[in-house]
């Protein structure tokens, strides 16, 4: 499954809407995705799960590439 992450590049600093990043990962849960990412120093706000026509339609955005992490 694809999951979209919310995310903020620096975890020490407040959360600002206008700084939110995302990425795409693939990972069988939500806990799998946050393993995956475990040593990065980001501040995930919110995990989505795509699939069906939204994974469709995220598919046709420039920025979507799914994130190649090792397990």
């Amino acid at each position: 499954m694809i999951f979209k992450v919310f995310y903020q590049e620096n975890a020490d600093e407040v959360p600002v809407r206008e700084k939110t990043k995302t990425l795409y990962i693939e990972a069988e849960s939500e806990r799998e995705v946050r393993r995956k990412l475990d040593g990065r120093s980001i501040n995930i706000e919110y995990i989505q799960p795509l699939e069906g026509a939204h994974l469709d339609y995220e598919k046709k955005s420039p920025n979507f590439q799914v994130l190649e992490t090792s397990s």
